[in-house]
């Protein structure tokens, strides 16, 4: 069994590098990964100091310092004083940066909705069952 479980591993590992490498090529803007997923972060769980959002992005708190500036010279997020401890700041996001986050979201789903358009309602619970097992993984190894 170890032997068809490494097998699957690096099976699942490579169709993974290859999702991921197809969902990239459909970016819309020319933020970093990184950036990207400190927007997204914002987007879905609000705002917040650099040092929360860099342990939910599990950086360093100096580099999301620098990606925190570095979004905030382009606009896409805003930053406010703390409202209780003048040494912190509340990052934000931006309507723009709003707007880069629903764009890369969109061009993402429109490819992959339309790639689970070809398959049949089997397939498709099995690809249900995957994504909740892959979830998992993941919220586990956290």
């Amino acid at each position: 069994m170890p032997q068809e479980l490494r097998a699957l591993a690096g099976d699942l590992s490579l169709a993974v590098v290859r999702m991921t490498r197809h969902l990239r090529g459909r970016r819309t803007s020319q933020v970093t990964l990184t950036q990207l997923s400190a927007l997204a972060t914002l987007a879905r769980d609000g705002a917040m100091t650099p040092g929360t959002l860099a342990a939910r992005e599990r950086v360093q708190p100096p580099s999301m310092t620098r990606v925190v500036a570095s979004l905030g010279d382009v606009g896409l997020v805003e930053r406010m004083p703390h409202p209780t401890d003048g040494r912190q700041i509340i990052v934000s996001l931006s309507e723009a940066g709003r707007k880069v986050v629903e764009d890369e979201v969109n061009a993402r789903e429109m490819w992959l909705t339309e790639q689970l358009r070809g398959l049949d309602a089997e397939q498709l619970a099995t690809m249900r069952r995957a994504v909740d097992i892959m979830s998992a993984i993941v919220n586990e190894s956290e």
